[in-house]
């Protein structure tokens, strides 16, 4: 009987559960996939605890992984036994074996090994929506991006970079700018340290940036809002620190008319020919190693209450892939 994380009630890490689970058998539009590597993402965090309900209790936390597929279910043609697949908008990955929705699966390239895929597919499809799809990076902009040493932002201001964007990140630490820095960052900002807004105006000259991509959330703003030229984008696309607090619309006429938005992968990834290119151009921006995945830890899915410490804590840098 395969094993899996459960999470019989919401809480803090000690309410996941190494125990076995009895899978059902593919149903129409489905894949059962034996994994072979497990990504750890905020989401997972958000779900554990009931920042974000799961549809029922007991559930199994996890949106991304790769492994290869033992079964089909009913009018799956995409797919194939034995073939190698990832996903990163999945359900109940943490575990041994997993039961998914075929178009959420997309098929692994040969030269991409199933850690990366599993570290990348959720963060790296984060970050193909965002620069490519939410705000356009371009050539000769100037992009503000918070966390840079994180899952999403080691990999983001790294191709931003690759399509010739200046990239000022904020990161929490002195190891954690270094890591920016060697991933793209032409600035780098402890925002715990500096008045980050102000070091985005002077790095401008004044001018501001078209674009802040904000993961932190409640920490980073308003702040957030005062680095941002006239009719900039604010993208708000995580919440580590907690939720930005409800806002008056006027704010953004007061700060120079300026856009917010709350994207997600999932609205995103839910047409399957926008999921199949995204994954295209991640796939290939990797193998040309234009981007380079940063796997800086691997765990058991045994020991996921102490990964979960871990990630809460901001103890990890880039990306931590469990090993069923």
């Amino acid at each position: 009987m395969p094993k899996a994380i459960q999470v019989h009630e919401y809480g803090g890490p000690e309410v996941m559960r190494y125990e076995d689970v009895t899978l059902p058998a593919p149903g129409p539009g489905q894949i059962h996939v034996r994994q072979t590597a497990i990504g750890v993402n905020f989401i997972d965090i958000y779900f554990r605890s009931g920042a974000y309900k799961a549809p029922q209790l007991p559930f199994t936390p996890g949106k991304e992984g790769a492994g290869v597929i033992v079964a089909l279910g009913e009018g799956v043609t995409d797919f194939r036994v034995g073939e190698r697949v990832a996903y990163g908008s999945a359900a109940s990955t943490y575990a041994e074996e997993v039961v998914i929705e075929a178009s959420a699966a997309v098929h692994l390239a040969d030269d991409v090994d199933d850690k990366t895929a599993a570290a990348m597919m959720l963060k790296g499809l984060t970050a193909e929506y965002l620069l490519h799809r939410t705000y356009a990076v371009k050539p000769g902009d100037t992009i503000l991006f918070h966390a840079a040493a994180g899952g999403v932002g080691l990999i983001a201001c790294q191709w931003a970079k690759h399509l010739g964007a200046t990239v000022i990140g904020t990161v929490g630490s002195a190891e954690k700018a270094e890591l920016a820095r060697a991933n793209g960052c032409d600035h780098v900002i402890l925002y715990r340290d500096e008045d980050f807004s102000a070091r985005v105006r002077e790095i401008t000259g004044g001018k501001g940036v078209p674009v802040v991509y904000d993961g932190v959330g409640k920490d980073t703003f308003p702040a957030s809002l005062d680095c941002i030229s006239p009719l900039g984008m604010f993208v708000s696309f995580g919440s580590a620190s907690g939720p930005v607090d409800d806002f008056s619309l006027a704010l953004l006429g007061q700060k120079g008319s300026l856009y917010a938005t709350r994207p997600s992968l999932f609205a995103h990834a839910s047409k399957r020919e926008t999921l199949d290119a995204m994954a295209k151009n991640l796939f290939s921006v990797v193998a040309s190693g234009a981007v380079k995945i940063p796997v800086h830890s691997t765990a058991k899915l045994a020991d996921a209450q102490q990964v979960h410490r871990d990630l809460a804590a901001r103890k990890t840098t880039g990306a931590t892939v469990m090993i069923p």
